[in-house]
């Protein structure tokens, strides 16, 4: 479920979502020497697809609009979610688009950016629907190249998941019967359907790990107001869908977190002791809410939980959740937008004003893209990660336990290893454990290209704006690399 939005007062005039993310892009360009015609190049939308198209249901035809938005093509494939919502419009679409590009370019993903997206409200059908309009969507952009494993690779999004991917890729595959990359084609799939381990959690753990790294350097913990590790701090989490429950889960049970509060569709809770995220999650499955949790204080009016006291605000469902209206009152330390464009334009000046941190989503949320690398790669190479090495590295290891217990016998037991070291030891990598590794690495590195500059100019003073001069200056070097 996605939790509501603050109610807007009309008087305030709030900029769009893609207003939002052009006024960002203007900022961070002001400090870049670009070719203006360079500048508009890397702004622009290439190219967006507005397909019609009707599905057979219930006796009559129906008739679905979708969009597929590509932004940039400096790097090819093309990749970004496919989201289902009853609000997906073109602007909204075209300004995910944009943030793909920049995503991509923050975490050094060889892809450009697009985005999709289907009108629709898919609590509306049932499984069957779903599929039916899922296969017609997809065969319409199949068809013009807009689903391909070397031109555009869609990913889950609001409102998708693992089940409409592997009903994408199967619609590719009968389309394209010789493509031995047909699995390729698209990323966030079953594992029992070319998936990889880990996509699934992928984005929350990506939220962790950027906390991680935020935390491991003292001088910028010290920007927002901080103090210490991740351990005991208080966090609010916007949003307990995928990836706000894996966020928040990962930081209470790995980290030491405390989740006070949980704001969802039909209010919060709130707890300063701390609420059980699984117990939470187990609770909204049974009865579609967070409404009568045992153990926590319900707040009606959900939002007003964003202006609750905490160290970390963690928004990871909707855009614009925290606009002018609200972002005055915002009471957190440090915020990590795991959602797309959480911060409107105008708030994110009030919040910066205000000496709270931001991290920012094209960098905070990339975890998904990351891992959708990882899988695009998998597919492409034919096989499991970790299939070819992870019993000679077992094997090595081996050979340095064998000779750590002669050690031991010759000493005659007056040393011994620590009990279960011999079994963390001798275990290689699988799957899981490359994948995590490999956006660890990705995610300690993306944040260090834009502590760099945050840190580097006098004329950069948050992170936002660093994420978007080392995105900008890393698409303009490829085009321009092309002879533009």
């Amino acid at each position: 479920m996605q939790p509501q939005s603050p109610v807007s007062d009309p008087a305030i005039k709030e900029p769009s979502f893609r207003e939002s993310v052009d006024l960002m892009f203007n900022r961070a360009v002001a400090l870049l020497q670009l070719p203006p015609g360079l500048e508009q190049k890397i702004r622009v939308c290439n190219a967006t697809y507005t397909v019609r198209f009707g599905v057979r249901l219930r006796g009559d035809i129906h008739t679905f609009t979708g969009y597929r938005s590509v932004h940039s093509e400096h790097m090819e494939p093309v990749k970004g979610g496919i989201r289902y919502s009853p609000h997906v419009n073109q602007d909204e679409v075209e300004a995910l688009a944009a943030l793909m590009t920049y995503k991509c370019a923050v975490v050094e993903t060889p892809f450009g950016g697009s985005k999709g997206g289907l009108c629709i409200d898919p609590l509306e059908y049932d499984e069957r629907e779903l599929e039916l309009i899922t296969r017609r969507f997809a065969y319409e952009l199949a068809k013009r190249d807009l689903i391909n494993p070397s031109q555009n690779v869609p990913a889950p999004d609001m409102g998708t998941g693992e089940r409409e991917m592997a009903w994408i890729a199967d619609q590719y595959r009968r389309m394209n019967t010789t493509d031995i990359n047909a699995n390729a084609c698209v990323t966030g799939k079953p594992i029992h359907a070319g998936g990889i381990a880990g996509r699934v959690e992928a984005t929350g753990r990506g939220v962790q790990y950027a906390l991680r790294e935020f935390f491991r350097h003292p001088e910028d913990v010290a920007k927002a107001n901080l103090t210490g590790k991740l351990a005991g701090k208080r966090v609010i989490v916007q949003g307990l869908g995928n990836v706000g429950y894996h966020a928040a889960k990962f930081l209470q049970t790995e980290d030491d977190s405390i989740i006070i509060g949980i704001i969802e569709r039909d209010g919060a809770i709130h707890s300063p002791e701390g609420l059980d995220v699984d117990a939470v999650k187990a609770w909204i499955t049974e009865h579609g809410g967070v409404r009568d949790f045992p153990g926590a204080t319900f707040i009606e009016n959900g939002a007003m939980l964003l202006e609750e006291e905490c160290d970390i605000l963690v928004p990871a469902a909707l855009e614009g959740v925290i606009n002018l209206n609200n972002a005055a009152n915002i009471s957190a330390n440090l915020i990590i937008e795991a959602a797309n464009g959480p911060i409107t334009f105008g708030a994110d000046e009030i919040l910066r004003k205000k000496g709270i941190v931001i991290i920012p989503d094209m960098y905070a949320n990339a975890g998904g893209v990351t891992v959708s690398y990882f899988e695009w790669v998998k597919n492409l190479s034919h096989i499991r990660f970790g299939r070819m090495q992870r019993r000679q590295e077992e094997a090595r290891h081996q050979l340095l336990v064998d000779e750590l217990e002669r050690l031991d016998r010759y000493l005659g037991g007056a040393w011994s290893m620590t009990p279960d070291f011999k079994d963390k030891y001798l275990r290689g990598a699988d799957e899981l454990e490359l994948v995590r590794s490999g956006l660890d690495d990705t995610m300690r590195t993306a944040y260090q290209s834009m502590r760099e500059v945050w840190h580097g100019r006098d004329d950069v003073h948050d992170l936002r704006v660093a994420a978007y001069i080392v995105a900008i200056d890393r698409v303009a070097k490829s085009y321009q690399s092309k002879g533009l």
